[in-house]
């Protein structure tokens, strides 16, 4: 496997791990960077954008960034934290009474923001429609009986997070959450929801198989 770019000394440990990923774990396309004081110090890419036609991954090559809007659901919930208006370990049912449901009485702000609150998922059917639908979905992980014990293990709340924490802020910041995203913060993020035209060129194949954390949760369905 072809690896192109650049990697500068003192970082090889990044290169020698990038290139096992194609050669023990199966992987198909793929770039990494790494800045350090604002110098570059690792910049690699390799493999191919599509399994099937092998084109080659490009230096400008475009890749999905999965659970980046975590991040800033995150930080919403920590300004407010920083401005007094969120208590990361009071119960969340001092803003949120519904949820304090089927056990998770005792669930803080904290436990949702490190993954031990227990409410990783929806053990029942969710309905086509109700992933658009935010007050039916806090209204189903609010009567969820958790998963295991809040607060006694951590497990990825990759489906939830986004329900459970920004409920907390849509609450915290009686209802002005859209606005907590300061000019300052959406600066540091310069994040976009949608990929620009001209980068449509650059967009890779996503290739997806089993995952084990889907296969960790089989347990609790």
């Amino acid at each position: 496997m072809k690896i192109d770019g650049t990697c500068k000394r003192g970082f090889e440990r990044i290169a020698e791990a990038f290139e096992r990923n194609f050669a023990e774990r199966g992987e198909v396309g793929a770039s990494v960077c790494a800045t350090v004081g604002g110098e570059t110090v690792v910049d690699l890419w390799g493999g191919s954008t599509d399994s099937k036609t092998n084109a080659p991954w490009q230096k400008d090559t475009v890749g999905i960034v999965f659970s980046c809007t975590k991040g800033a659901t995150a930080l919403c919930a920590h300004m407010l934290a920083s401005r007094g208006k969120l208590d990361l370990d009071a119960p969340v049912t001092e803003l949120w009474p519904e949820f304090g449901q089927n056990g998770k009485e005792r669930v803080t702000t904290r436990m949702m923001l490190d993954y031990s609150a227990g409410v990783p998922a929806l053990r029942d059917k969710v309905k086509d429609s109700g992933p658009y639908e935010w007050d039916y979905m806090t209204e189903r992980l609010a009567a969820e009986a958790p998963f295991w014990e809040p607060g006694t293990r951590n497990g990825y709340h990759g489906f939830t997070f986004g329900w459970t924490v920004g409920e907390m802020v849509r609450r915290a910041s009686a209802g002005q959450s859209a606005r907590i995203g300061d000019r300052k913060a959406a600066a540091s993020w310069s994040m976009r929801r949608r990929s620009p035209a001209w980068a449509k060129s650059r967009w890779r194949r996503t290739t997806t198989r089993p995952c084990a954390s889907r296969r960790a949760l089989r347990w609790a369905s």
